[in-house]
């Protein structure tokens, strides 16, 4: 069944140089990348009240450095962690054999730092709207169309750059999309939550001195002795707990420090099935991890040393979305190019961290390792048909389990600033994004301090 809404006028609230849409870790360094330099005008809209995406919901960034232990992912992504560094809200790069390294930061100081980004270089933010369609001439993209409390309204742009996660402006562009594996199946989200009281020194003396006991699958018990650290593991507390009549909806615990010493973010609900493109799928995903929380709960209470008197104190602003829409792009990144380590000649982001698929069934997740650092082209952020757009993050041109291993925050900004500067550099050479001279892209890129092997 269907109705017919009538055509109608839509005012256009503003014209820009390069508008971002999706204000998460890609969009606000793409934003920052096109506006630093001063001279163009450049809008970043966001549905949410704040920015920063994923970096507020109690997850940790992974892989500023590669397989080697050398720092990969510089330029304003580090910049960032030295904002966050000066306010006391980020700790140090620590290597992590599974995350090739593990940076701590403050969710709720993050988003004043990108907020402050922002109007450091006179980003124009508009929150609280959401793209609901896009403008075309021919095969170019010229703007879009946002729904909020006002209506319908337009915004005109030279260059439009997706950073959604969603691909939502690609998709509505008619850039060709896909989900998943060849089946469809996509990495289930996760709904973030904090516990403070937790007896840090119990658990640490658990993992190390009882490894038979606590087991944390790859990562040796001495990576667990001082500083901030990962679980991964203890499978054995969760087959125990499961068969106490207790829903665990995962295989392994996976517990994160937090930068307070009895502070620990829970990365243990899993909704399997959610589709973040459809809102009755997403719902259903927020009110399940919700109902999951009581249980890992009670688990980590019950069978976890150093959480008897743990308390949940924070619960994430949304359940985080490992994977949904990716665009074709004029290169698909593929797992044999990560796994290969491919080097490109356009290539504006290297990146470390492993191939790493939650199941879409059941609770478990495979990861794959590469001895050293990939190559990430400029390609990916460039769809293959439509002009005028970028797509940057981890709705970029990849294949299923290339995302895997490119889906992290660390990568995402860097893909953010990428994309940002290249839309930059084209309007200064009067050429479109898909045209752009990328050894000009990589000089920008180089001169702001980023690493391109």
């Amino acid at each position: 069944m269907t109705v017919f809404e009538p055509a109608r006028e839509i005012p256009v609230r503003a014209s820009v140089d390069v508008l971002v849409v999706g204000g998460g870790p890609s969009g606000v360094m793409a934003a920052y990348a096109a506006a630093r330099k001063g001279g163009h005008k450049v809008m970043l809209l966001e549905s949410r009240g704040f920015l920063g995406g994923n970096l507020t919901i109690g997850l940790p960034i992974l892989a500023f450095l590669g397989p080697k232990g050398n720092q990969v992912i510089k330029g304003e992504a580090q910049k960032f962690i030295d904002r966050l560094r000066a306010r006391g809200a980020a700790s140090e790069h620590k290597r992590c054999k599974n995350h090739m390294s593990l940076t701590i930061i403050n969710s709720e100081e993050a988003k004043n730092v990108c907020a402050d980004m922002m109007e450091e270089v006179g980003v124009e933010v508009l929150m609280y709207v959401f793209c609901c369609g896009v403008l075309k001439d021919g095969d170019r993209v010229t703007g879009v169309v946002i729904e909020s409390k006002c209506g319908r309204e337009a915004i005109l742009a030279k260059t439009v750059i997706d950073c959604t996660g969603d691909g939502d402006v690609a998709f509505r562009a008619g850039v060709e999309c896909h989900k998943g594996d060849a089946d469809g199946g996509m990495q289930p989200p996760t709904l973030m939550y904090q516990m403070r009281g937790v007896k840090m020194q119990e658990l640490r003396d658990a993992i190390v001195n009882h490894p038979d006991i606590y087991d944390m699958d790859v990562m040796p018990p001495e990576q667990f002795k001082s500083g901030y650290f990962i679980t991964v593991g203890l499978r054995r507390q969760i087959r125990e707990a499961q068969e106490a009549g207790l829903d665990i909806p995962v295989s392994r615990t996976i517990l994160i420090t937090g930068l307070e010493p009895d502070e620990i973010w829970v990365n243990m609900t899993r909704v399997s099935g959610t589709d973040s493109t459809d809102p009755a799928s997403y719902t259903r995903c927020e009110i399940t991890a919700h109902r999951q929380m009581k249980d890992v709960t009670e688990y980590l209470r019950r069978f976890v040393p150093g959480f008897e008197d743990a308390r949940v104190e924070k619960v994430a602003p949304f359940t985080g979305i490992r994977e949904s829409r990716v665009i074709v792009g004029k290169y698909v990144l593929t797992a044999e190019d990560v796994l290969s380590m491919k080097h490109f000649d356009d290539a504006v982001v290297v990146a470390g961290y492993p191939v790493d698929i939650h199941h879409s069934k059941g609770g478990d997740c495979t990861m794959l390792f590469t001895a050293d650092a990939y190559d990430i082209p400029y390609r990916v952020l460039v769809p293959e048909k439509v002009e005028g757009l970028l797509v940057a993050g981890r709705c970029s041109s990849m294949n299923h389990e290339a995302m895997a291993g490119t889906r992290v925050m660390s990568t995402c900004m860097a893909l953010g600033e990428a994309a940002g500067t290249a839309a930059r550099v084209a309007l200064e050479a009067g050429v479109l994004p898909s045209a752009v001279d990328v050894a000009a892209v990589r000089a920008e890129l180089l001169e702001n301090g980023a690493y391109l092997g």
